[in-house]
């Protein structure tokens, strides 16, 4: 049965783990794809641009805002994040749900401009995990890493304004929770598109048997 395509947003503190998490949802269903983010932040060794971002300067994202380009943007650590509204449009036109793997600030925004958009938050096993997964990283001075601890903090408090919440204590665990959200959603009422049809064929069936007993 067809359902409604919907962008599904994970959200969580940094090092939490939903990036891989968001990645192995995308590589494990052929009808769920990417959001790419464009970010004034500069590439990791191990990213590709235009595959985990969109990389662009701080006068290249004043453009993309200017021209109403972004369906949502924040500042976070610094830098600048933002979610083109080109490649959610073109993944709902091919019936495909998009995940977007984007921060708290930006998740609220998504939630206004699509009402039907599903929120999962992740959540880490511990704070000393979390701490041990961000030093893992090697990505970030230790004043990078620890204002990142501290808008963990006040990430944490937002969980409660998602819709599920997942914790990345074990990652296949994790993995088959959020597929199994996506399962379940897929089949809520409002997103079943042909759904009164089939009932309707049903009842008619129904009825005549009924008349031939």
């Amino acid at each position: 049965m067809r359902s409604r395509p919907f962008p599904v947003v994970i959200a969580a503190p940094s090092g939490a783990g939903k990036t891989s998490l968001a990645r192995a949802l995308v590589e494990r269903d052929p009808e769920v794809v990417f959001s790419v983010s464009a970010t004034t932040r500069p590439a990791r060794e191990h990213e590709t641009d235009g595959v985990d971002y969109e990389f662009v300067d701080g006068a290249e994202f004043d453009r993309m805002l200017a021209a109403g380009e972004l369906v949502e943007w924040a500042e976070v650590h610094g830098h600048r994040y933002g979610t083109p509204a080109h490649g959610i449009a073109a993944a709902l036109a091919r019936d495909e749900l998009v995940v977007l793997d984007i921060d708290v600030q930006g998740a609220r925004q998504i939630r206004r401009s699509f009402p039907e958009a599903v929120l999962i938050f992740i959540l880490p096993p511990s704070g000393d995990e979390l701490v041990r997964r961000l030093r893992g990283r090697g990505s970030e001075l230790p004043e990078e890493r620890r204002r990142r601890l501290r808008n963990a903090r006040a990430e944490l408090h937002a969980a409660g304004d998602f819709d599920y919440v997942v914790v990345n204590d074990d990652f296949e665990s994790a993995v088959g929770a959020l597929q199994a959200i996506l399962a379940a959603e897929r089949r809520r009422y409002p997103r079943l598109v042909d759904l009164d049809a089939r009932l309707e064929r049903i009842d008619r069936e129904v009825a005549n048997l009924v008349e031939q007993e």
